[in-house]
């Protein structure tokens, strides 16, 4: 019997030194799948690419391709052109998967399901979360507030320089609040009062990836009781997580985000079962390389 054809591409830009590629095909091998692979599709300096995905989804899936990753800056811009999306993914204007079904492409989020999956598997059971402050309103903002939500955080702060992101999150997640539990959306100007009052600080912007140095707010507003957790795998130390080290915080990298959406995502493009530690195993020995 022939083994089954897989051929996920990864929609996005300066997605050059992602590490999917390694993790999904590393998995693949380790289950034996001879026909498996994962390629990028690096939209980066193609005018109006947004405008235009359906197009590139259709034409990938013409040659070969049999699913799909999408990244920073498409994960909302990708929903229009596809033909289903999970309720999670609904709620959350967001898309990171794409399944092919009998009934066309399927959209759904496993940065939620990832970044909560990275909280519990680095985190005590006993870590203080009443309050969080999160940077980022956008794609994957909504995803990591639905995941700290999730978690247990009570009062959830959320800055974002866009007003219109910030709205958008308050629609999408306002609904879903249990009882108590309150979301506050600020600009970046209420870092100051918000921060150092924190349980908890997070980063779901792009300000500390490679090509976008820095940190998103003044770093001297940490105090060294907050745990601090950061999307970016890219550096897998960022400024952020760096200084939050040495002021003595636990910190939660982006590659314990990555491994665990990466192994959801491997779950629903193959049907097969993702051994996690494998996963975290084969990232460890390719960033020591």
């Amino acid at each position: 019997m022939s083994s089954p054809h897989y051929h996920i591409g990864l929609i996005g830009e300066h997605i050059g030194t992602s590490l999917s590629p390694m993790l999904h095909t590393a998995e693949a091998q380790a289950h034996g799948l001879e026909d498996f692979r994962y390629e990028l599709i690096d939209l980066e300096g193609q005018r109006d690419a947004a405008q235009h995905l359906g197009q590139i989804i259709q034409e990938h899936a013409a040659a070969g391709f049999t699913g799909f990753n999408v990244t920073h800056p498409h994960k909302q811009h990708v929903i229009p052109y596809l033909d289903s999306v999970t309720d999670a993914a609904r709620v959350l204007g967001a898309v990171n998967n794409i399944i092919r079904t009998d009934d066309g492409w399927a959209g759904h989020n496993t940065d939620h399901s990832g970044f909560l999956g990275g909280l519990h598997t680095r985190l005590p059971q006993d870590t203080p979360r009443n309050t969080a402050v999160l940077f980022g309103a956008g794609g994957a903002g909504a995803a990591v507030a639905s995941a700290l939500l999730d978690y247990g955080v009570q009062q959830l702060y959320v800055i974002d320089p866009q007003e219109t992101q910030r709205v958008q999150l308050k629609d999408r997640l306002g609904p879903t609040l249990d009882a108590g539990v309150q979301l506050h959306t600020g600009g970046p100007d209420m870092a100051s009062q918000w921060v150092p009052a924190a349980d908890a600080v997070i980063n779901a912007t792009p300000i500390g990836m490679e090509h976008l140095p820095g940190a998103p707010f003044d770093l001297d507003l940490l105090t060294g009781s907050q745990w601090v957790a950061d999307v970016i795998y890219r550096p897998v130390e960022t400024q952020l997580l760096a200084h939050a080290r040495n002021l003595g915080c636990q910190t939660v990298e982006g590659t314990a985000m990555l491994v665990e959406q990466a192994a959801d995502t491997f779950e629903l493009q193959t049907g097969l079962p993702a051994n996690r530690q494998r996963m975290r195993d084969s990232l460890q020995l390719h960033l020591v390389d």
